[in-house]
């Protein structure tokens, strides 16, 4: 049997919170690049299009995934 360790409280949420803001960082840096790419007044619709798959292309680089899981909004 695993014996546990007791682990303070405010110590869990002081790491989850710390998550927490890394990935809301992370989120936002991602969404600013695409809001850029979008708002791009020297860009045609389709170079913002092509810039937009630019930006999903690096991210899918970075993190090495393929495809990313489909959602569908209502």
């Amino acid at each position: 049997m695993a014996s546990l360790t007791a682990v303070p409280i405010d110590f869990v949420d002081a790491v989850a919170a710390e998550m927490a803001r890394g990935v809301e960082a992370a989120v936002e840096r991602w969404l600013s690049k695409i809001e850029q790419a979008l708002t791009d007044r020297e860009l045609t619709t389709l170079g913002r299009l092509n810039a937009v798959q630019e930006v999903l292309h690096d991210y899918k680089s970075l993190t090495g995934k393929k495809d990313l899981k489909s959602t569908r909004i209502a």
